[in-house]
């Protein structure tokens, strides 16, 4: 019950590219923050440390929603053992437009870079689950399906981007406690 190696590449492929895109945005903004000198200290129109202690908290919230919906971490809380694969995969992505829509709102605290960085992540996840589940034959088991991701990703540990989307938003985080 293996994936194809050519479909295992197609995935890396589009995985790898995300992660590219997502670099690069985080790159560039990290550019447009050193041309400037200083990262902003506070939105125009805010006032005290009130605004700033919400932004901190939307960074925190998102950083926890990454670290729940990467893979790992959603196997191991959302796997029942006896679900068949379609079963399977309907619940891991459920379970990440759940938690994603839990936190949408956090979204006006964060820049959009950062915002855009949580959205690709969960994107990404959704893509690699349903591309991996398509490959399993429809006999395959949530456990077989669950085995496959984890072994995509002990095998290319580059197709997820929840280091590069964690450490955007730490770095984001960081920037507001400047004083």
């Amino acid at each position: 019950m293996s994936i194809d190696t050519n479909q295992l590449i197609i995935a890396i492929i589009i995985a790898v590219a995300l992660a590219g895109t997502l670099a690069y945005l985080f790159w560039r903004q990290n550019k447009e923050v050193q041309k400037r000198g200083k990262p902003k200290k506070e939105e125009e129109g805010s006032k005290g440390p009130a605004p700033r202690q919400l932004q901190l908290q939307a960074y925190e919230r998102l950083i926890l929603l990454v670290d729940r919906i990467s893979i790992p971490n959603l196997i191991q809380r959302a796997s029942h053992p006896g679900l068949g694969i379609r079963d399977m995969q309907a619940l891991l992505t459920q379970t990440i437009r759940q938690e994603f829509e839990h936190n949408i709102t956090q979204q006006i605290y964060v820049s959009p870079e950062a915002w855009d960085a949580v959205r690709n992540f969960k994107e990404q996840n959704l893509l690699i689950i349903n591309q991996v589940a398509s490959f399993l034959p429809a006999e395959a088991t949530g456990m077989d399906l669950n085995k496959q991701l984890l072994d995509l990703l002990v095998q290319n540990p580059k197709a997820s981007l929840q280091n590069v989307v964690s450490d955007a938003l730490s770095y984001e985080a960081k920037k507001l406690m400047i004083p």
